[in-house]
């Protein structure tokens, strides 16, 4: 292809991003500084809550070398379908009132491995928002790789007027210093941070009751405050979430624990600030 048909079919590409774009009312990104923090975990949970509501959610799985979302939502070996022109792609709707779209549901088996430099990412996630019938949606939940790289940068670069991004981070030290960095990076993008989640915050004994900090408490709500984001609430560590998750049945549709509450509060908070947002022109 011709460096001019190729920065013409990227203008037409950027245009369809527009137009998907504008029958969203909220587009939200899931970010975190660092990996094993549990960022999949609240994307999915936070798009299930949302749509247990009543509000009609899209959850994009950007992450493009660990595709996770397929498998906590127990869809792995689902397909999506395409217009008859091949222009359109279909993702995939699941109860209650979710479209999914993941680089997992195209690959030719589970245990293959994308070898992608920046561009190809970038056009990929391009394409996911350009050319997924996404359809009139109360929210987006874009659910990203850990760090400041390629695809957060993209899909900020691509979706315009972004409601915001969500940090998730664990209590302690080595987490908190990266999640810091996260902050750091939407604000210097000019995107507003909507808050601060601290996952894996605590856990109760099964057999006691009592309380315990394996990884402390209090570091996400700290953070918070000294970088003057919103702090959105802490989930404590619950068994049942990595059981729901490796069974690909999510936690919050069949859970009244402490940790589905924690959910539903952070749901809570993100509404109130994606709603009371000043309108883009």
């Amino acid at each position: 292809m011709s460096p001019e048909k190729r920065e013409e079919e990227v203008r037409a590409q950027t245009k369809a991003v527009k137009d998907r774009m504008a029958a969203i009312r909220h587009k939200i990104m899931v970010i975190s500084g660092k990996g094993g923090v549990g960022k999949t975990t609240v994307a999915v949970n936070l798009a299930l809550t949302l749509a247990k509501k009543g509000a009609e959610v899209g959850l994009m799985d950007a992450d493009i070398h660990g595709p996770n979302v397929p498998k906590m939502m127990g869809i792995e070996d689902e397909r999506p379908g395409a217009s008859p022109d091949g222009r359109e792609i279909y993702p995939i709707l699941i109860p209650p009132r979710i479209k999914v779209m993941s680089i997992g549901f195209l690959l030719p088996d589970k245990d293959s491995a994308i070898i992608w430099r920046g561009p190809l990412k970038m056009g990929a996630i391009r394409q996911f928002l350009s050319d997924v019938v996404w359809g009139d949606l109360d929210y987006l939940i874009v659910d990203l790789p850990p760090g400041t790289g390629d695809e957060p940068l993209s899909v900020a670069q691509l979706i315009p007027h972004m409601d915001g991004a969500i940090v998730v981070t664990t209590p302690q030290d080595v987490a908190l210093l990266d999640s810091r960095k996260a902050v750091s990076f939407t604000r210097q993008l000019q995107m507003p941070v909507i808050g601060i989640v601290e996952n894996m915050s605590g856990f109760s004994c099964p057999f006691c009751g009592k309380k315990i900090d394996l990884f402390k408490v209090g570091g996400g709500e700290r953070a918070a405050m000294d970088m003057g984001v919103p702090f959105l609430g802490r989930i404590p560590i619950d068994p049942a979430i990595v059981k729901a998750g490796d069974n690909g049945s999510p936690f919050v549709l069949q859970s009244h624990s402490e940790a589905a509450t924690a959910f539903e509060k952070m749901s809570e908070q993100v509404v109130k600030s994606t709603e009371t947002k000043p309108k883009s022109p």
